[in-house]
């Protein structure tokens, strides 16, 4: 654990804090995936029916994710990661009331607003306090909490559903907002953040992100992250729709009890995938480890159709490292909003995932219906052919030059765009100098 050591004292709370926001962010929405089988039951929702429930829910949390990469850049990291964990657990508990489709629409829709807003804050907390070495293994670990949620939400469904029924197992995922009291008292706001906040703020700075030669990054981001989101959407909502249908009509058969017991081991896997990623990733590099992972998903849930584990460490390990790709890109005056953009942007087209594997499933089976997540993995894999090498990278000398010249328009439109282009090129190239020097 050296890697753990070299960081400071704040730099591990702020971690402890991401990782425990995205855990939470896990727990409450994988709630609604493992309960859809009794709520299509008691409310008499098709399976396009449910699908839909699920596509509102990721359009909703890509405009969360915007909204509050904004919030974030403007007012802080911790207040943007404290608002959205309350929002998401507030109605993940008025899940439990709804008595109809419209009711539970409005909730999983409100819900997704703060759902999608904890990961770019929480990303750009821990990116701007870890040193560049070990961003990856530090971000590895935020993203591990998702299996930990994961797997707390399938052992209270278990416990819970069979004995209280669906409506109980969303009112304990009131619960992580006392999370936020803790992150009040606790997180201080990155020390590179404060610095970029004190300068004068040029109106429209995210404009920047959308100008080469900046632009076709952007494009390239937001379109792999709308692949791997399509393809982990498609299959991860449907899951245990899958494990519990019978085999008769294209599912595996698992009762209910069981099947929780086969996703918490999966849970397992892809905890390993996860952590791993992130070391990987600071040993070789962000793009090879990022393809590999995507491929090596693609091939294994092709063959195991049924999800078996060893797929879970690769469908879901990649994850890791988009939170460091993006960090190391952007600079700290726009990152969180572009790692909001890039990031949950790609939900609004995954959006289709969970309708389009529902339909599928309906009329082919959901064999047939979850091909389209491999091949979602490979088209991910494609993209990288236009996303640069940014292992070690190091933004704090340079994150302040974009402030000056991207919105004014003090300066002609070649001189912009020249600035922009210094700014990427010495991203790329300069030597590493490690963010825990502004701490």
């Amino acid at each position: 654990m050296t890697w753990w050591r070299a960081g400071s004292p704040q730099a591990r709370k702020a971690l402890v804090a991401a990782g425990l926001g995205w855990m939470l962010d896990a727990f409450d929405v994988t709630l609604f995936a493992m309960a859809l089988p009794a709520i299509r039951a008691e409310l008499g929702l098709s399976a396009a029916a449910g699908g839909a429930l699920g596509s509102a829910t990721l359009v909703a949390a890509a405009g969360g994710g915007v909204l509050f990469g904004l919030i974030a850049d403007r007012y802080g990291r911790t207040r943007a990661l404290m608002a959205s964990v309350a929002i998401y657990s507030v109605f993940t508990a008025a899940c439990g009331f709804a008595q109809d489709f419209t009711q539970l629409l409005i909730f999983r829709v409100l819900l997704g607003v703060g759902m999608g807003g904890e990961w770019a804050s929480g990303a750009a907390l821990v990116s701007e306090t870890w040193p560049a070495e070990h961003r990856g293994k530090a971000l590895g670990f935020m993203q591990s909490g998702w299996a930990i949620g994961y797997a707390a939400a399938a052992l209270v469904n278990a416990l819970v559903q069979p004995a209280f029924g669906w409506r109980a197992v969303f009112f304990i995922g009131i619960l992580p907002a006392f999370f936020t009291l803790w992150v009040r008292r606790n997180v201080d706001e990155p020390a590179i953040w404060k610095v970029a906040s004190a300068a004068p703020r040029a109106r429209g700075g995210m404009m920047v992100a959308f100008r080469k030669p900046l632009l076709p990054l952007t494009v390239a981001l937001t379109l792999m992250n709308t692949f791997t989101l399509f393809a982990w959407w498609g299959f991860y909502l449907w899951l245990l729709s899958y494990l519990t249908q019978p085999a008769s009509a294209g599912g595996v058969g698992l009762q209910l009890l069981s099947s929780s017991g086969f996703i918490l081991l999966m849970q397992v896997g892809m905890w390993f995938g996860y952590v791993t990623f992130g070391f990987v990733s600071d040993r070789i590099g962000r793009k090879r480890t990022y393809v590999s992972y995507l491929l090596a998903a693609a091939v294994l849930l092709f063959i195991y159709v049924s999800i078996r584990n060893p797929v879970a460490f690769f469908a879901t390990g990649y994850f890791s490292g988009f939170g460091a790709v993006t960090a190391e890109i952007y600079p700290t005056a726009i990152r969180a909003s572009a790692q909001g953009f890039t990031y949950n942007i790609g939900r609004i087209a995954s959006a289709a995932a969970p309708w389009a594997v529902g339909t599928l499933a309906a009329t082919h089976g959901f064999g047939a219906a979850l091909s389209l997540s491999s091949a979602a993995f490979v088209l991910a894999a494609v993209t990288w052919v236009w996303i640069p090498e940014t292992k070690g990278k190091s933004w704090s000398s340079g994150a302040d030059e974009l402030r000056g010249f991207s919105v004014h328009g003090r300066r002609s439109k070649r001189s912009r765009n020249s600035l922009v282009s210094q700014y990427v090129t010495g991203l790329l190239q300069r030597p590493v100098i490690s963010s825990a020097t502004a701490q």
